[in-house]
């Protein structure tokens, strides 16, 4: 009869306090809320989008891979755009810093051949 009038009585009741803990205010809520979060509640859990009970028809299907398809042809187009954008522009900072072309392999060369190197007496004037 007891059972009846209050079912939960049993399960949401903490342990009682030992007598030789000096913690005892604390440790039956600690325990209690322990014991909440471990009990099954009996409900399935709620998903913000649950999946479908059986697979979509196929021209459904085939319109989601289209748009899918083309969302990701989108999201790479961007990031070309925007990685050929950044480098520009890197390039032109880099030109205005410099004062000219930042790209060292594409210097004027106006002699047609790379320039000679030091000759022995120039280094040896500069050495005493």
């Amino acid at each position: 009869m007891a059972d009846q009038q209050n079912p939960n009585s049993s399960q949401n009741q903490p342990p009682p306090p030992s007598s030789s803990s000096s913690s005892s205010s604390t440790a039956p809520r600690v325990s209690g809320r322990i014991e909440k979060m471990n009990s099954f509640s009996g409900q399935k859990p709620h998903y913000p989008n649950p999946p479908e009970a059986t697979n979509p028809d196929p021209a459904t299907l085939r319109e989601q891979w289209r748009f899918a398809i083309r969302q990701y042809s989108r999201w790479y187009s961007q990031a070309w755009g925007t990685a050929i954008l950044a480098g520009i522009s890197f390039f032109a900072l880099g030109w205005f810093i410099k004062g000219s072309n930042p790209l060292p392999s594409r210097q004027d060369d106006r002699t047609g051949s790379p320039p000679p190197p030091p000759s022995s007496a120039a280094a040896a004037e500069d050495h005493p």
